[in-house]
């Protein structure tokens, strides 16, 4: 029996697994009870939002933060969801949603395929979103969050249409909504239609990226598929695209010209006017990606060309391991120095040219021993050594979290519950450096604390015990809470803590702390409280 039917069987079990890997992120979660979101129909009504808004932001080109998507949340929340939370709460909503369901706590997200024709199973690398830094001001930046390929065709497949008639269909279904005159669904039709021009060109994009990072491990295949696929999104797109913006324009100005105030308009027209107006910045905007998708194009033509032709000429040069062809039989045998003139002789069989370069000449000349330095070869590797030496500095950084956390809760259990910063730091001045081994680690203690604030540690085993999570050896600030209270069994009193900044409170002012880079500097922190709440005890 033929099994034709079974090619391209990882091709689809991606877009199985975009949807599996969201539903099991999203299932698996207690966390959700906190928002009053009871049932997993709740969860991806709104994850779904979320994804949406953030395609929105990216289709305007404007940023996507934190805070813009808890603003989208509360609005939401407030007009439709009607759930009984805070602005607060939606704060960590956000976070939760982005960070935990859609990027699984910065993990890589891996779905196995069957390849029926390699016989083994394909790990098929699914991400949901992707973020940047940008500068909202000259000296504020701000993590901006876009949705990356599979966060596009996760939305475009509940369009229910095949991936290579979309932008075909969804031109014509344009066509036909300008000509009947139905604006609003024509103004969709030319937003989505943008949209997957868009993420044609992130598509490229990405690939050209495989291509710089190893020309090898990006298949003949997919370059030809995706040659097409460009040839199909701007085959004659522009010409027909300039004619739907003339005819957008005329019916504008036919709009305008019918009542030169606006506001005069009725309101069928005003607001014809208004989708008029959206239809006709899309189509400039997609002419605009049309041009884009052209000349790049042509530039990963030109990139893969030249990656596999540096590859060729790559592959004629006869290289050897300078270890294990000359050190280790030196090792074995020290009288093969006796004819270490036949490794020697072909080095210094020919004078090299001299050549002077007055470019050089001109540069800014470095002392010869750091170029030295900097030209120094490393003869030998131990991977499995360095392996392990990276570990043990993450083991030591991870303890210096703990012992800092520890002496912070340590110090307010011994104070009936409750202590500030500034009185912590006069009652353990001799133990500063353990508190704050770096100012790095402690900041990313304070920051984590107070954006924490209220944390319910019988919600933190339950969620424990739900979830499998991987042993990671980065801090984590609930998994080490309940580690450390693991380690102190007379502190099972306390249910919850809470951790607020002290408004109007003096900054507490430390000279003399250790950085990460070794430098001794000055640190400004606020004043804050932390408070160990026993079952039913008020805040």
């Amino acid at each position: 029996m033929k099994f034709d039917f079974l090619q391209q069987f990882p091709a689809r079990m991606k877009t199985v697994g975009i949807y599996s890997l969201l539903v099991k992120n999203s299932a698996q979660k207690t966390t959700w009870k906190q928002f009053d979101i009871q049932t997993f129909d709740e969860q991806l009504n709104v994850i779904y939002a979320v994804l949406l808004y953030i395609m929105e932001q990216s289709l305007r080109d404007e940023p996507c933060t934190i805070e813009d998507v808890t603003s989208f949340l509360d609005e939401l929340n407030l007009k439709y969801l009607k759930k009984e939370i805070t602005y607060l709460q939606c704060r960590e909503l956000s976070d939760f949603i982005i960070n935990v369901v859609l990027c699984d706590e910065g993990r890589v997200m891996y779905f196995q395929g069957f390849n029926f024709e390699a016989g083994n199973y394909e790990q098929l690398h699914v991400s949901y979103v992707a973020n940047k830094i940008v500068y909202l001001t000259d000296d504020v930046r701000r993590t901006s969050y876009y949705l990356t390929e599979d966060g596009y065709n996760l939305l475009l497949s509940t369009l229910e249409m095949e991936s290579n008639m979309k932008l075909t269909i969804h031109e014509m279904i344009f066509k036909l909504h300008l000509e009947k005159a139905t604006y609003d669904k024509a103004a969709n039709d030319i937003r989505t239609i943008f949209n997957m021009l868009r993420m044609q060109y992130q598509k490229i994009q990405d690939a050209m990226n495989r291509i710089q990072h190893n020309a090898l491990q990006y298949a003949v295949a997919d370059y030809e598929a995706l040659q097409k696929e460009n040839l199909t999104a701007v085959e004659d797109t522009r010409k027909r695209f300039a004619e739907y913006r003339k005819k957008v324009t005329e019916l504008v100005e036919n709009l305008t010209e019918k009542d030169i105030h606006v506001k005069k308009l009725d309101g069928e027209d005003l607001e014809n006017l208004q989708h008029l107006k959206i239809i006709e910045d899309y189509l400039n905007r997609a002419l605009e990606e049309h041009q884009k998708i052209l000349t790049l194009h042509f530039d990963m033509k030109e990139l893969y060309t030249k990656e596999l032709e540096s590859l060729s000429q790559m592959a004629m040069i006869k290289r050897f391991d300078l270890k294990s062809e000359l050190d280790d039989p030196l090792l074995r045998d020290v009288r093969i120095l006796e004819r270490i003139d036949f490794f020697l002789r072909p080095l210094l069989n020919q004078n090299p040219d001299k050549v002077y370069n007055l470019n050089l000449a001109l540069q800014k000349q470095a002392p010869l021993y750091r170029k030295k330095q900097e030209e120094t070869e490393l003869i030998s590797l131990d991977v499995a050594e360095w392996q392990q030496q990276q570990q043990e500095e993450k083991l030591h950084r991870l303890r210096q979290y703990q012992n800092s956390l520890e002496l912070l809760l340590t110090a307010a259990v011994a104070e009936g519950g409750c202590i500030s910063f500034s009185e912590l730091v006069q009652r353990l001045d001799a133990q500063l450096a353990t508190l704050i081994p770096s100012v790095e680690i402690f900041q990313e203690i304070v920051i984590e604390l107070l954006r924490s604030q209220n944390i319910h540690l019988k919600a933190l085993y339950q969620e424990r015990q739900a979830v499998l999570k991987e042993q990671l050896l980065e801090f984590q600030l609930h998994d080490m809470l309940l580690d450390l209270f693991d380690l102190h069994p007379d502190w099972n009193e306390f249910d919850s803590i809470v951790v607020k900044k002290l408004e109007g409170a003096k900054d507490v002012l430390l000279s003399h702390v250790m950085s990460d880079t070794g430098q001794w500097k000055q640190m400004r922190c606020s004043d804050f409280v932390i408070k160990l709440l026993r079952q039913g005890e008020l805040v």
